[in-house]
């Protein structure tokens, strides 16, 4: 199944406040546009109107151009140069003709084209500038371009002049092939009288672009006059007119032909020709252009109308609008301004509307995720709001309760907090604040008060009837206990009575307690009662345990009267240095702390730290001398000396009977009987293991043992069935059999056959880690072999059947199906034979792989064992002696030294002294001796 899809959301605040400012924005977009069309025409309109201006100003140039040439024209044409026929009279007027050339900047030459085909022109170099004439001689100002005849060739002539015009240069030209009657000027004035003015076009000589007004002289038709008058300045007076660096000014004619340029260029450009064509009604166009955006305009010029000329302006729309855009960047900045601070202005508004209803949302999340301790309450102005965290925090509350009461119900531990809690929580739920608990007690048959919560009650009700209804049990309640109270029965699984809860009601109405709130108190209180059952089932199961561990503990001390009280006095010694060393505040043991349910897991622990010797055979655990096994062999023993001893009377008289010298006989006799009585309490002393054994001791047992003697009976007669198994290979030897008086026989031995501990390491069926030394034998009882036995009385055997208890007190404890928080156990209960160098046993720890209650233990275990008289195989040794031979094992790595100077330091030693051990043992202790090693 898909998953529901949720629909993008966005907070409350974050809405408004970008409604706001999406307002402000769709505001100051529609005000910027419109302001920026605005300023758009009005700087168009302004071009327009420049361009008007910039045309009326242009006429005025062109006239200004073309008045004083022809004024001057006018004149010239009843001048005697008109007439002249000859080089000589018309060089006769250049003072006229550079007087004309001197008064006007605009003048570039003055010409005459006579009908014969000489042509006489007079032009001033500073007007042209040198870049046309580069090899005009150093100081000339005036050039004369004749053109004359010799013969039937025309030559031309290029004369220098300085300003005086003092003749610098004369020089002709070959290739100077000129006619000015087929030039265009003056056909022009040949035809009519009066002044005429060219179209705009480049000057043959100069290559300028310039107007040439022409006019027939009056007294000689077939001679006419002209002026060339040069437009590169009505250029440069373009350029000085442009609106912005980049705006281009061109005067054009309807043909597209350029007269000037603010650009100086010869022919109109992309440019122009486009901004000609972009006449509108309006009156001006934009358009693209050279990779760039122009607005063009084109006005017609009212000076030469024959000529239609216009003056035609393109301007970059970039450079038009460039304040325009400006003056938008900065309405832009400040309309941005202005919707930053209202998107702040907003957003508070937003947060002020919206943070309760988060803080709401962010709560109630909470509580969805079970968060019922959250605070749901929130302040805000906003009425719905407020009513809202107002209803939610009473859910919360309510909900809160029941967590609280289900989290009571669940994990009380002790009784009687349980029950102060219960009525706590269900009087919180009712919105109340007293009530009580009563317990039944069923041997007494009366309700006993266990928690009250400030009401004045009795402490008990007696002769209730354990077999009376709930409401029976009402009435016998009511007329003991005044007020308003609700009274819930606590009835446990089998609905027998095990309490009862009462609430007082102080809240609300008093006189008529609401059906719905009795229902609700029983509902929980049923709840209550079956935690509380299930909390005295738990005490009570706590208790059988406790008890059968003690019972277990004092079962192994009651089997040995050797061993009687060692498994009750190590568990208290051990709680006494636990509680030592968690009160540390600083050393090694300052962090040392244990739980509750860690105190009782070690207190288990120590109770059961010997529950193996419960598989210890009596006999060997009780082992006080060394042939004991069941019963002391030692007897076994005797009788074979007492046969020996015996057999010495029988040879001396058998010596008497063969006439043998009876003083040498009894001599003989009576030194074997001696030597036989010094060797078997040799023997008997030997076999107390009370003292260390030498080699010689261990030869001479060996000795004594080869002794032999005549055994007549049948000794496989009357055997149990172990030990006709161990003689079962064993030839019967023929009666009467000789042997030695002390002997390891075959049927002394027996094997381990199935029942193999697994204590060696790599036993596959060693879980645990055990790592211990396994015998040959799981028992040797041979004679020789218990009696050579260098220290105390035990074998090696019986050592290893002495130190598997711990073995199985480890698999024992690890077989009960034990609760986690006691999984420990095992463990805790058995390390205490472990050393800090790691030779122990069971698992050859070392002091790092030990925790601080397995030290604690271990030191338990050992002061207790030097210090109890009730060893079968050593006496009780006194304080010093103990602590003496305490601090050699810390030495020797046996002993955790932390833990043994917090032994000493705390004096538990002392203190557990005067409650066990005999006054003789009780003996001054010099402390600082053990602290200094």
């Amino acid at each position: 199944m898909l998953p529901n899809r949720q629909t993008a959301q966005v907070s409350l605040a974050f809405l408004i406040a970008s409604a706001i400012t999406l307002g402000m924005l769709i505001l100051t977009l529609v005000l910027v546009g419109q302001s920026f069309r605005g300023m758009e025409q009005a700087k168009l309109t302004a071009a327009e109107a420049t361009a008007r201006q910039l045309a009326t100003s242009v006429d005025d140039r062109i006239n200004a151009i073309t008045q004083p040439p022809s004024t001057a024209l006018a004149v010239l044409r009843h001048d005697p140069l008109t007439a002249a026929t000859t080089l000589d009279q018309r060089l006769e007027r250049l003072p006229v003709l550079a007087d004309i050339l001197s008064s006007s900047t605009i003048v570039s030459a003055i010409y005459a084209g006579f009908g014969d085909g000489d042509f006489f022109l007079f032009r001033t170099l500073s007007s042209s500038g040198s870049v046309q004439f580069p090899d005009a001689p150093t100081g000339s100002h005036f050039l004369l371009q004749s053109l004359e005849r010799e013969g039937e060739q025309r030559v031309g002539v290029w004369r220098f002049y300085d300003q005086g015009l003092n003749l610098i240069e004369h020089r002709v030209l070959e290739s100077y092939d000129y006619d000015p009657r087929q030039r265009p000027w003056y056909q022009a004035a040949q035809s009519v009288s009066e002044l005429q003015l060219s179209a705009p076009y480049v000057f043959f000589t100069t290559q300028e672009t310039g107007l040439t007004l022409s006019q027939r002289a009056s007294a000689q038709p077939s001679t006419v006059l002209g002026i060339d008058v040069t437009v590169n300045d009505l250029g440069a007076q373009l350029a000085q007119l442009r609106q912005t660096p980049g705006s281009q000014l061109a005067i054009i004619n309807d043909q597209g032909q350029l007269l000037a340029s603010s650009e100086f260029e010869q022919e109109a450009g992309a440019v122009i020709q486009t901004a000609r064509l972009q006449q509108t009604e309006r009156g001006v166009g934009g358009f693209s252009a050279e990779g760039r955006d122009w607005y063009g305009v084109a006005v017609a010029l009212d000076a030469l109308p024959d000529e239609s000329l216009s003056i035609v302006i393109a301007i970059p729309s970039d450079e038009l609008l460039a304040e325009v855009w400006a003056a938008l960047a900065r309405q832009t900045l400040i309309a941005g301004a202005i919707a930053l601070l209202l998107l702040v202005i907003g957003w508070f508004m937003g947060r002020q509307v919206g943070k309760p209803l988060e803080q709401l949302t962010d709560r109630v999340s909470q509580l969805s995720r079970f968060r019922f301790d959250t605070k749901v309450r929130s302040e805000s102005h906003i009425r719905e709001a407020s009513q809202l965290s107002i209803a939610l925090d009473d859910m919360a509350h309510t909900i809160r309760s029941f967590q609280n009461i289900s989290t009571v119900l669940n994990r009380g531990q002790d009784l009687n907090q349980l029950l102060q809690d219960i009525l706590e929580q269900i009087v919180s739920i009712v919105g109340q604040k007293r009530g009580a608990i009563y317990l039944f007690n069923i041997h007494d048959h009366k309700l006993e008060l266990t928690v009250n919560g400030g009401l004045e009650i009795p402490k008990a009700l007696r002769s209730i009837p354990p077999a009376a209804d709930d409401n029976e049990l009402i009435r016998i309640l009511r007329s003991h206990i005044p007020g308003h109270s609700v009274f819930a029965i606590l009835r446990n699984r089998r609905r027998k009575l095990i309490g009862v809860l009462i609430i007082e009601i102080e809240h609300g109405d008093k006189t008529e307690l609401s059906d719905d709130l009795i229902q609700f108190v029983d509902e929980i209180a049923g709840s209550a009662a079956v935690a509380i059952e299930t909390r005295e089932l738990i005490e009570s199961q706590q208790a059988l345990l406790d008890g059968i561990i003690q019972l277990v503990a004092n079962a192994i001390d009651a089997k040995s009267p050797y061993t009687g009280g060692h498994c009750e006095r190590v568990p208290k010694l051990a709680q006494m240095l636990a509680e030592q060393a968690e009160s540390a505040s600083d050393g090694p043991f300052a962090r040392f702390r244990m739980s509750e349910d860690e105190r009782y897991e070690f207190r288990l622990a120590a109770w059961l730290h010997d529950c193996g010797k419960i598989t210890s055979p009596e006999y060997v655990v009780d082992k006080a001398v060394k042939l004991e096994t069941i019963h002391n062999r030692i007897h076994e023993i005797r009788t074979r000396f007492e046969v020996l001893h015996r057999d010495a009377d029988i040879q001396y008289l058998k010596a008497l009977l063969a006439g043998d010298h009876e003083h040498q006989a009894r001599q003989q006799r009576d030194q074997l009987q001696e030597t036989l009585q010094e060797e078997f309490a040799f023997l008997a002393r030997v076999n107390q293991g009370s003292e260390s054994m030498s080699d010689d001791d261990v030869a001479r047992i060996h000795q004594i043992g080869s002794r032999t003697w005549l055994r007549n009976f049948n000794d496989r007669l009357g055997l149990s069935g172990d030990e006709q198994q161990a003689l079962e290979h064993q030839p019967t030897p023929e009666l009467p059999v000789m042997e030695t008086l002390l002997a390891d026989k075959p049927g002394h031995l027996r094997s381990w056959g199935d029942n193999t501990p697994p204590v060696r390491k790599d036993d596959p069926r060693n879980r645990w880690g055990f790592d211990m030394t396994l015998p040959e034998h799981a028992y040797n009882r041979g004679e020789l072999h218990n009696l050579t036995v260098r220290y105390g009385t035990l074998t090696d055997e019986e050592r290893f059947k002495i130190n598997e208890h711990i073995v199985q007190t480890i698999c024992m404890l690890d077989a009960l199906p034990l609760p986690d928080r006691l999984a420990n156990v095992p463990r805790l209960a058995g390390t205490h034979h472990e050393r800090m160098d790691g030779n122990g046993y069971p698992c050859r720890l070392t002091g790092e792989n030990m925790s601080i209650p397995e030290k604690i233990m271990a030191i338990a275990d050992v002061f207790e064992a030097l210090t109890a008289v009730d060893r079968p195989y050593k006496r009780g040794k006194t304080l010093s002696e103990s602590l003496e031979l305490m601090a050699v094992m810390v030495d020797k790595g046996h002993l955790d030294k932390d833990t043994f100077n917090l032994f000493l330091q705390s004096r538990i030693w002392l203190t557990y002294a005067q409650q066990h051990l005999r006054p003789e043992q009780i003996d001054p202790v010099d402390e600082s001796l053990f602290m200094k090693r």
